[in-house]
């Protein structure tokens, strides 16, 4: 059987997709343990809490155009190329107009948000900063699953190392030169996509933008979008608002900490992603449900394996963490205990969420899943935040994943019980 697993085409894709976020992984962790070496935990806090908004606000942004270019141009490629460039250029066109919006509310109510809701006036600068970040992640992104929806999986683990590699060396410069703090670490995170963006456009179809009568396509592709990006808004959300809680109930040092154990585990939605990747194309090319269900069901032995694998991390974190971050980041080994085994969760959920998205297109029912998954986060973070500090809000994501995990499983094995 796992010979056979091994075989398949999806899995020769993966490896590429995998070694590529391997590296990636490896590289945003070395980014990551530079920076809290070299700033400490507060002004750490201060960028990780920056990055944690910029990422938000850009998975909000997108408004489900991704995860619709990954659909739409997948699907029709090979048979309709015209089609598929015009949900190119339709993806594009909506990022631009997206980023736009973001820049002129993230200016207006960024101090209101750092002063009266986090009661934290020193993040007012940082959160500028981030707003303007997330164009950079939009346009991306963009590049990155347009890659991904034309199966150039070796290009998009490429055009992902470049990067990385080019904003870790950038911030060994800085260091050297002596000119590192938090601001010029933050401006390095968000110039950097940019370039990539520029770069990855040199990697896609040269006539796309070219195409005319995009317009078309539009009823289509907003009417996929509106559920995905609502799905994607809750998710987003439901991932990042234990640290927005953490940094309104504790203090930036314990952001600072608590973002070592968050991006310690940040490899698996890395993972994650690397096997969606090759999973969600593919999955959408399937008619037949017995074929389907057969698929999902090789993807997660697969899945759990790896998960299975993750635990080796467990017994080395007690040891490694103050070693390579230094004993000021000791407190990073509980939460990231529990927020591991949270993120193993996840990456066992893959099947389940693959094909609620990309069999059934039911967008609709992981909205709902979803959005009882942040009113759990949001209420144990709340109860235990204040008591039992970053812990505390370690567990209420393992609590999320645990109900995200079972009831998505639920749906998707019933749904095919009914068909075969």
């Amino acid at each position: 059987m796992l010979k056979e697993i091994l075989s398949k085409k999806t899995i020769a894709h993966s490896v590429i997709t995998l070694f590529g976020t391997f590296i990636n992984g490896i590289l945003g962790i070395l980014f990551f343990v530079v920076l809290a070496r070299s700033l400490g935990p507060d002004n750490f806090g201060l960028v990780s809490f920056a990055i944690v908004t910029l990422t938000l606000f850009g998975d909000i942004a997108d408004f489900g155009i991704n995860t619709g270019i990954i659909n739409f141009v997948s699907k029709y490629i090979t048979a309709d190329k015209i089609k598929a460039y015009r949900f190119m250029k339709l993806g594009l066109k909506y990022k631009f107009l997206s980023w736009i919006f973001v820049l002129i509310l993230g200016f207006l109510f960024s101090d209101l948000v750092s002063v009266s809701l986090l009661n934290k006036p020193e993040l007012s600068g940082a959160l500028k900063l981030s707003i303007i970040g997330v164009g950079g992640a939009l346009l991306f992104s963009f590049v990155a699953n347009c890659l991904q929806a034309l199966q150039k999986f070796l290009y998009w683990s490429i055009l992902n190392i470049f990067l990385n590699s080019l904003r870790l060396i950038s911030i060994i410069i800085l260091i050297f030169l002596g000119l590192l703090n938090y601001q010029v670490a933050l401006i390095t995170y968000i110039a950097l996509p940019f370039f990539g963006f520029f770069i990855g456009l040199m990697l896609l179809p040269k006539n796309f933008l070219k195409v005319k009568g995009e317009e078309e396509e539009r009823k289509f592709f907003l009417d996929y979008n509106k559920w995905v990006a609502l799905s994607v808004t809750i998710s987003a959300l439901s991932s990042r608002i234990d640290t927005i809680l953490v940094a309104k109930f504790l203090r930036i040092y314990d952001v600072g900490l608590y973002s070592v154990a968050t991006q310690l585990t940040s490899t698996i939605p890395q993972i994650v992603y690397a096997i969606a990747v090759v999973v969600a194309p593919k999955l959408s090319s399937h008619t037949i449900d017995r074929e389907a269900f057969g698929y999902l069901k090789k993807v997660q032995l697969y899945t759990l394996g790896l998960s299975l694998l993750g635990l080796v991390a467990i017994p080395l974190s007690y040891y490694l963490i103050p070693l390579i971050y230094s004993a000021d980041y000791s407190g990073s080994v509980g939460p990231f205990i529990i927020l591991l085994i949270s993120q193993l969760i996840f990456l066992s959920s893959i099947p389940a969420h693959q094909a609620i998205f990309y069999y059934f297109s039911k967008p609709k029912t992981f909205v709902i899943i979803s959005l009882i998954q942040m009113v759990i986060i949001f209420i144990v973070s709340i109860k235990l935040i204040p008591t039992y500090g970053i812990t505390g809000a370690a567990y209420a994501v393992l609590t999320g994943s645990i109900f995200n995990f079972i009831f998505t499983n639920i749906w998707y094995l019933r749904e095919f019980k009914k068909r075969l």
